[in-house]
This record gives C-alpha cells, sequence and structure tokens, in this order.
C-alpha cells in the first residue's frame, strides 16, 4: 500500500459521498414534491387536523341593551373514541383516524326570570364529513344545516330550569385531535374520558394531561375530571408517529458516506496486514455496491413496506460487494468484508428506523472500529507496510 493509492482511495470515497449526497437531495425533494401534490388530497378525501370547540351557550340580558351573557354548562361529560388509520401515499405516510364524539351538557337559566338560552356548537373543521350526527337541545331535535361552520339552536328557559344539549357525531381526522376550552373562563364538573386504540400516546404540547390513565385492550382509557376550573388548557391528543420511507431513506444516504470510511479503513487495514494486493478499481467497484444500497433502497419504498425494501437492497449490495471480493481476493477476505460491511452498512442504516439512535450507533461503531483496528494492527510495521515497493502487480481473477 503506497501513499498515492491511500489518495486514490480518499478521493474514490469523496465522489461516491458526492453521489450520495446528491441522490440523498432528490430523495428529499421527492417527498417535499409529494407532500404537497398529496397532502390536499388525503385532506379532502379524509379529513383535516379537528379541534372541537366547547359550546358557546348564552342570553340576552334586556336589562342591559340586549348585552350578550355568556354561561357555562353547569355539568359536561364528554366520550371520544379514537381509532387509528394511517394512510400510506407513495413515500409518505399520514397520521389518519376516526373520531366518535358524544357529549351531554347540562344548561341552566342562572337568571331569577325566564330566558330563551342560545346554543351554538361549532364544528371542528369546516370542510370535514360528519357521519350519524344528532344534536338535541331539551326536547329539540335540530333539523338545521350548519351556517358558518356552526349550528344553533335556541330555547326557553323558566327561570331556574335546566335542560341537557346532547351532541354526537362521527368524522375523520389527520395528525392531532383537540377538545379547546379557550372561550371557557371557568369551567365546573368537566367530564371528558377519552379510549384509544393505539398504545403509544403524546399530549402535544399546552395540552392538559389526563388525570387518571388506565389500560384498555391495546389502547388506553383517559380521563380528565375538573370539578372547578380557572384557565384551563386545551385537552388533545397527537396521533402514533410512523416512520416516513421517505425520510427514512434521505437520512440514510446523506450519512451513508460515514460507513463507508469506516468500512475501507478496515478493508485497507486487513489487506495490509493479509498482504492483499488490491487496486484503486477495485475499491472503485466495491464504493459502487455500496452505492447501490441506498440507491435500490429510495426507489424500492415507492413499491414496496418499508422493512422489505431494506432488507432487499441490503442483500442485493452485500452479494454485489463481497460476491466481487470473493473473486478478487479470495473467501477469507469476503467473509471479513461481509462481516464489516453488515456491521457498517446495515447495522448503521437500520438504526435510521429509529428516531434518536443514530448518533449513539455512530459513536458506538467507532469506538468498537477503533478497538478493533488497535488490536491487529499493533504489531504490524506501519513504515514498510507504506513504503513503495513499485508497481505491484494486479490481483488475479479467481475462476
Amino acid at each position: 500500500m503506497t501513499i498515492k493509492r491511500l489518495i486514490a482511495i480518499a478521493t474514490i470515497v469523496v465522489f461516491t459521498a458526492l453521489a450520495w449526497f446528491i441522490l440523498a437531495t432528490a430523495v428529499h425533494v421527492r417527498s417535499n414534491a409529494s407532500n404537497s401534490q398529496l397532502s390536499p388530497a388525503v385532506v379532502k378525501n379524509w379529513g383535516p387536523e379537528l379541534t372541537q370547540q366547547h359550546p358557546a351557550l348564552f342570553y340576552e340580558s334586556p336589562a342591559a341593551g340586549r348585552a350578550r351573557r355568556d354561561i357555562q354548562p353547569e355539568r359536561s361529560n364528554v366520550t371520544v373514541k379514537l381509532a387509528y388509520e394511517p394512510k400510506h401515499k407513495g413515500l409518505l405516510w399520514y397520521r389518519t383516524y376516526f373520531v366518535d364524539f358524544e357529549a351531554e351538557y347540562l344548561v341552566k337559566n342562572p337568571t331569577p326570570i325566564a330566558q330563551t338560552i342560545y346554543a351554538a356548537f361549532q364544528f371542528p373543521a369546516a370542510d370535514a364529513r360528519y357521519d350519524q350526527f344528532a344534536l338535541q337541545f331539551g326536547e329539540k331535535v335540530t333539523d338545521k344545516a350548519p351556517v358558518d361552520g356552526a349550528i344553533r339552536e335556541s330555547l326557553q328557559l323558566p327561570a331556574g330550569a335546566e335542560v341537557l344539549l346532547k351532541v354526537k357525531y362521527r368524522a375523520a381526522g389527520m395528525n392531532q385531535w383537540t377538545y379547546s376550552l379557550k372561550d371557557a373562563k371557568r369551567l365546573k364538573k368537566l367530564h371528558l374520558e377519552m379510549t384509544t386504540d393505539f398504545e403509544e400516546i403524546n399530549m402535544p404540547g399546552g395540552a392538559e394531561s389526563p388525570t387518571s390513565r388506565t389500560r384498555d385492550g391495546a389502547g388506553w382509557k383517559l380521563d380528565w375530571n375538573y370539578e372547578d376550573v380557572i384557565g384551563a388548557s386545551a385537552i388533545a391528543m397527537d396521533m402514533p408517529s410512523v416512520t416516513n420511507p421517505g425520510a427514512v431513506a434521505g437520512r440514510m444516504t446523506f450519512f451513508a458516506p460515514v460507513s463507508l470510511i469506516f468500512f475501507f479503513a478496515v478493508l485497507v487495514i486487513v489487506a495490509i496486514q493479509r498482504g492483499t494486493n488490491l487496486h484503486p478499481m477495485n475499491y472503485f467497484f466495491l464504493a459502487a455496491g455500496c452505492f447501490a444500497f441506498q440507491l435500490l433502497f429510495a426507489y424500492l419504498v415507492d413499491l414496496l413496506p418499508l422493512l422489505p425494501s431494506f432488507l432487499l437492497a441490503a442483500a442485493v449490495s452485500l452479494v454485489l460487494v463481497n460476491g466481487y471480493l470473493w473473486r478478487a481476493a479470495g473467501p477469507t477476505f469476503a467473509l471479513i468484508s461481509a462481516g464489516a460491511q453488515f456491521a457498517y452498512m446495515v447495522l448503521f442504516s437500520y438504526s435510521f428506523f429509529f428516531e434518536g439512535l443514530t448518533g449513539i450507533t455512530i459513536t458506538i461503531g467507532a469506538i468498537i472500529t477503533l478497538a478493533l483496528l488497535m488490536a491487529f494492527t499493533a504489531r504490524v510495521d506501519w513504515a514498510s507496510a507504506f513504503t513503495s515497493r513499485g508497481t505491484p502487480p494486479p490481483v488475479p481473477i479467481r475462476s
């Protein structure tokens, strides 16, 4: 091994890294283009993020020039069932879900005289579809259509009288479901029960945590109980995270040069120790075989699920690289190469399936690689190993 050959190998790594960066950019552009085209269609066909408002209740006070006086329900019982059904489109997964909403609000005339109480029920989104919708205010069952995204009903109540406002529907949404309390300055006796069919639960920033939670089959039963609260925040649930093929392929491709550096470092050291004469052209074909992994994976994910795409692309790359080395340098060298490629190319790339593990994977891999190379090369005479001895003969192709 000479310094010129090391420079040639380093040049191959640089140009292969450039090719990976171009591929990663292409995957990123494809993902963004796919999202900009498909996201409006998914929202239109499935539904947007749903934010259900607490009902608005009020009466008009004749003593104050017909001024509106807002009131809150005396008691609120809300039941929410979330069923997670993510949809796959191209390189992206969309976190879509069904929600079954049912609520019962106790409405009271708080004045000493008869009043007409108005109830306004705002739908979560104007462009969503609501199945099995029903609204009943006292004995009055509404048949009205929404105006400006809300259905309004009124009912005359005697002094101090109480009636129930009942609402239910089934709808589909995406990403997050929210029960907004921003217009409720003071809440009394609110109970919201939420059941999920998924295990991963996450309350977005600014949302209230449940007062109790219990496992319910594959999901959870969550309860929010407020006896008398001022300034309550929203109650919300994020849908479980999904691994987007485009994002995984892009990150894998962008960081692939790190794997190649580790892999080639092992090959160079083992070649020096074993006296195997690999020409820079051999490294060029090895780099091309490694590049085939991310290239094939980036386009397989359009056609196959994420994990089968990964396994197939990894298998193809392993066969290309180590089948070539088997013929060029012999079975022993090929077996060493297969172990190194599996560790640095396949396992390192697999860490991108798990958020937050990539950095620690690189660190552990680097430390283990350093320890092994130090152990196996402690007695290598580096002065003679890097001494030019003329042009070495080419590695014979083994039949």
